[in-house]
């Protein structure tokens, strides 16, 4: 006769997270919960179930489609924890609301087109000698693209404020470090961690620049307002290529793999500082709200 038993097995689920003003933004299966330090020293958190349009639609779930979904919703839950930290640190009155949030990031959408789309493709044309070369044009666009996002990347990074941003972004990592390793979240076993991750939102972006310069090479080059929407069409594909990358690069120990993730990891120098121990307890406190079960039931038909 054939019995039912029920097992457990140690299934590790990812967390993410995200570097916000003094604080610690995390995003686990089951929770979302942001960490923030308040002037007088307490770490106060608000958390809440972690939910994605992927759980009503499954088909959003199928790759490449999850890669534009997870960014959008990522820039959703971001813009709200920067205004709930914004306001825990001290330097808010208020909480953003939906509308203003909402405005926040159209205002944001139009700042990255017109500099990392329209700037590019405009500016190219003052290069001597390729004028009928579509693909050095549009492969020459791409690295203008490159170039000015180190060059922003560079240049928030000098501000006292974005370099304590930048602590808490390491910290966010060495504590997602520990609890891959399977490690106790102490302060000692977190800061003994690196700093850098393949995952890191940092690596997404350089992958969609480096896939912008392929996707795009191969458009011919029309007027300046034609290759501006074309660009903005294709980003979501873009998007989704970068995500599979990125996906797939936190998940491999292929050398190969590796090896093309270390341009984003080498980044992360710049996006990441060494942060403060009272920096690691609000990246603890943040992943411990958010940590799912290690231990998760399954069923295993037995004789």
């Amino acid at each position: 006769m054939r019995g039912l038993c029920v097992n457990t097995k140690r299934i590790k689920k990812f967390v993410g997270g995200q570097a916000v003003i003094e604080g610690v933004m995390m995003r686990g299966p089951i929770y979302t919960a942001t960490a923030v330090r308040e002037p007088e020293g307490t770490i106060v958190v608000q958390r809440g179930a972690t939910t994605s349009i992927q759980d009503k639609y499954p088909i959003l779930k199928k790759p490449f489609l999850r890669g534009c979904v997870a960014l959008y919703e990522s820039l959703v839950i971001g813009m709200k924890a920067l205004t709930f930290s914004a306001k825990a640190a001290g330097e808010e009155e208020e909480e953003m609301s939906n509308s203003e949030i909402a405005i926040t990031m159209v205002l944001s959408t139009i700042f990255a087109i017109a500099v990392f789309l329209a700037l590019p493709t405009y500016a190219v044309k003052f290069i001597p000698g390729i004028e009928n070369n579509h693909v050095i044009l549009n492969l020459l666009e791409g690295v203008i693209r490159l170039a000015l996002f180190l060059l922003y990347i560079w240049a928030i990074g000098r501000t006292k404020d974005i370099q304590r941003v930048f602590q808490y972004h390491g910290a966010e990592h060495k504590a997602i470090h520990a609890y891959e390793n399977n490690l106790p979240l102490t302060v000692e076993n977190v800061r003994a961690q690196t700093r850098l991750h393949a995952r890191c939102g940092t690596n997404f972006l350089l992958v969609v620049m480096v896939v912008s310069i392929f996707v795009f090479a191969f458009l011919g080059w029309p007027n300046v307002w034609e290759r501006i929407i074309s660009r903005v069409l294709l980003m979501p594909v873009v998007a989704g290529i970068a995500y599979e990358f990125i996906r797939l690069a936190g998940r491999s120990e292929n050398g190969f793999v590796k090896a093309l993730v270390k341009p984003g990891l080498l980044l992360q120098y710049m996006t990441t500082r060494e942060p403060e121990d009272d920096q690691i307890e609000v990246a603890i406190r943040a992943l411990e709200e958010v940590r799912p079960p290690e231990e998760v039931a399954y069923e295993d038909s037995t004789v």
